[in-house]
Protein backbone atom coordinates (compact mmCIF):
# COMPACT_ATOMS: atom_id res chain seq x y z
CA UNK A 1 0.00 0.00 0.00
CA UNK A 2 1.29 3.62 -0.98
CA UNK A 3 -0.44 5.55 2.06
CA UNK A 4 -1.90 7.79 -0.35
CA UNK A 5 -5.57 8.89 1.01
CA UNK A 6 -8.51 9.57 -0.40
CA UNK A 7 -11.70 11.64 0.32
CA UNK A 8 -14.63 9.98 0.58
CA UNK A 9 -16.06 11.31 -2.56
CA UNK A 10 -13.69 9.42 -4.09
CA UNK A 11 -14.15 6.36 -1.80
CA UNK A 12 -17.83 6.92 -2.88
CA UNK A 13 -17.37 6.60 -6.50
CA UNK A 14 -14.76 3.47 -6.78
CA UNK A 15 -17.23 1.29 -4.39
CA UNK A 16 -19.95 2.60 -6.01
CA UNK A 17 -21.41 3.20 -2.33
CA UNK A 18 -23.13 6.11 -1.12
CA UNK A 19 -21.51 8.74 1.17
CA UNK A 20 -24.62 8.28 3.97
CA UNK A 21 -23.82 4.68 3.34
CA UNK A 22 -20.22 4.85 3.99
CA UNK A 23 -20.97 7.33 6.82
CA UNK A 24 -23.70 4.44 8.45
CA UNK A 25 -20.73 1.82 7.89
CA UNK A 26 -18.40 4.38 10.23
CA UNK A 27 -21.30 4.71 12.41
CA UNK A 28 -21.42 1.05 12.93
CA UNK A 29 -17.56 0.47 13.66
CA UNK A 30 -17.41 -1.44 10.19
CA UNK A 31 -14.82 0.82 8.68
CA UNK A 32 -13.03 3.60 10.19
CA UNK A 33 -11.34 6.04 7.97
CA UNK A 34 -7.71 5.25 8.53
CA UNK A 35 -7.28 9.44 9.09
CA UNK A 36 -8.78 12.91 9.02
CA UNK A 37 -7.84 15.92 7.39
CA UNK A 38 -6.54 19.17 9.00
CA UNK A 39 -10.05 20.43 8.34
CA UNK A 40 -11.81 17.19 9.32
CA UNK A 41 -12.47 15.35 6.12
CA UNK A 42 -11.95 11.95 6.33
CA UNK A 43 -9.54 10.49 4.57
CA UNK A 44 -9.39 6.40 3.67
CA UNK A 45 -6.38 3.88 2.08
CA UNK A 46 -6.73 1.48 0.10
CA UNK A 47 -7.04 -1.14 2.48
CA UNK A 48 -10.70 0.80 3.59
CA UNK A 49 -11.89 0.62 -0.14
CA UNK A 50 -10.97 -2.81 0.39
CA UNK A 51 -12.70 -3.26 3.36
CA UNK A 52 -15.71 -1.60 2.15
CA UNK A 53 -16.03 -3.88 -1.26
CA UNK A 54 -16.46 -6.79 0.92
CA UNK A 55 -19.10 -4.99 3.16
CA UNK A 56 -20.77 -3.98 -0.66
CA UNK A 57 -20.56 -7.52 -1.53
CA UNK A 58 -21.91 -9.47 1.85
CA UNK A 59 -25.10 -6.87 1.85
CA UNK A 60 -27.30 -8.84 -1.22
CA UNK A 61 -26.08 -11.27 -0.06
CA UNK A 62 -28.31 -11.08 3.05
CA UNK A 63 -25.25 -11.05 6.23
CA UNK A 64 -26.31 -8.79 9.05
CA UNK A 65 -23.88 -6.13 10.24
CA UNK A 66 -22.89 -8.18 12.82
CA UNK A 67 -21.33 -10.57 10.35
CA UNK A 68 -19.50 -8.35 8.37
CA UNK A 69 -18.20 -7.15 11.39
CA UNK A 70 -17.38 -10.99 12.49
CA UNK A 71 -15.81 -11.43 8.85
CA UNK A 72 -13.57 -8.88 8.77
CA UNK A 73 -12.77 -9.00 12.59
CA UNK A 74 -11.45 -12.59 11.36
CA UNK A 75 -9.89 -11.87 8.39
CA UNK A 76 -7.76 -8.75 9.69
CA UNK A 77 -6.67 -11.00 12.80
CA UNK A 78 -5.62 -13.39 9.74
CA UNK A 79 -4.01 -10.89 7.71
CA UNK A 80 -2.24 -9.00 10.80
CA UNK A 81 -1.04 -12.62 11.96
CA UNK A 82 2.73 -12.12 12.19
CA UNK A 83 3.53 -15.49 13.50
CA UNK A 84 1.74 -14.99 16.57
CA UNK A 85 -1.13 -16.83 16.27
CA UNK A 86 -1.13 -20.30 17.57
CA UNK A 87 -2.13 -23.29 15.51
CA UNK A 88 -5.13 -23.88 16.93
CA UNK A 89 -6.39 -19.64 17.09
CA UNK A 90 -5.18 -19.75 13.17
CA UNK A 91 -7.92 -22.71 12.26
CA UNK A 92 -10.27 -21.30 14.10
CA UNK A 93 -10.53 -18.37 11.87
CA UNK A 94 -10.14 -19.79 8.39
CA UNK A 95 -13.10 -21.95 9.82
CA UNK A 96 -15.28 -18.85 10.64
CA UNK A 97 -14.14 -17.34 7.17
CA UNK A 98 -15.02 -21.03 5.61
CA UNK A 99 -18.74 -20.50 7.26
CA UNK A 100 -19.06 -17.52 6.05
CA UNK A 101 -17.55 -18.81 2.20
CA UNK A 102 -20.19 -21.85 2.68
CA UNK A 103 -22.92 -19.39 3.49
CA UNK A 104 -22.29 -16.92 0.73
CA UNK A 105 -22.08 -19.95 -2.29
CA UNK A 106 -25.64 -21.12 -0.72
CA UNK A 107 -27.04 -17.69 -1.02
CA UNK A 108 -25.74 -17.16 -4.73
CA UNK A 109 -27.01 -20.28 -5.32
CA UNK A 110 -30.58 -19.07 -4.63
CA UNK A 111 -29.87 -15.74 -6.28
CA UNK A 112 -29.46 -17.94 -9.10
CA UNK A 113 -32.30 -19.84 -9.17
CA UNK A 114 -34.14 -16.66 -8.81
CA UNK A 115 -32.59 -14.85 -11.79
CA UNK A 116 -33.56 -17.73 -13.53
CA UNK A 117 -37.25 -17.59 -12.24
CA UNK A 118 -36.91 -13.84 -13.45
CA UNK A 119 -35.34 -14.15 -16.93
CA UNK A 120 -38.07 -16.95 -17.43
CA UNK A 121 -40.77 -14.30 -16.51
CA UNK A 122 -39.30 -11.83 -18.90
CA UNK A 123 -39.26 -13.81 -21.22
CA UNK A 124 -42.82 -14.68 -21.28
CA UNK A 125 -44.15 -10.67 -20.62
CA UNK A 126 -41.92 -10.25 -24.00
CA UNK A 127 -43.90 -13.04 -25.42
CA UNK A 128 -47.10 -11.49 -25.25
CA UNK A 129 -46.11 -8.04 -26.31
CA UNK A 130 -43.73 -8.99 -28.93
CA UNK A 131 -46.22 -8.92 -32.30
CA UNK A 132 -45.84 -12.25 -34.27
CA UNK A 133 -43.57 -12.03 -37.63
CA UNK A 134 -46.39 -10.87 -40.09
CA UNK A 135 -46.21 -13.80 -43.07
CA UNK A 136 -44.69 -12.61 -46.18
CA UNK A 137 -47.31 -12.32 -48.60
CA UNK A 138 -47.15 -15.00 -51.25
CA UNK A 139 -45.34 -14.47 -54.52
CA UNK A 140 -47.41 -12.61 -57.06
CA UNK A 141 -46.74 -14.99 -60.69
CA UNK A 142 -45.33 -12.75 -63.34
CA UNK A 143 -47.28 -12.73 -66.56
CA UNK A 144 -46.76 -14.73 -69.16
CA UNK A 145 -46.50 -13.61 -72.41
CA UNK A 146 -48.53 -15.01 -75.31
CA UNK A 147 -47.35 -14.67 -79.05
Amino acid sequence: MDGKHMQIGEVAARTELSLRTIRHYEETGLVIPSARSQGGFRLYTEHDVARLMVIRRMKPLGFTLDQMRDLLDATDRLDADRGTLGADEREALVERIRAYQQSAAEQVGKLRVQLSRAEDFEATLRARVTPPPTPSPAPTPSPTTRD
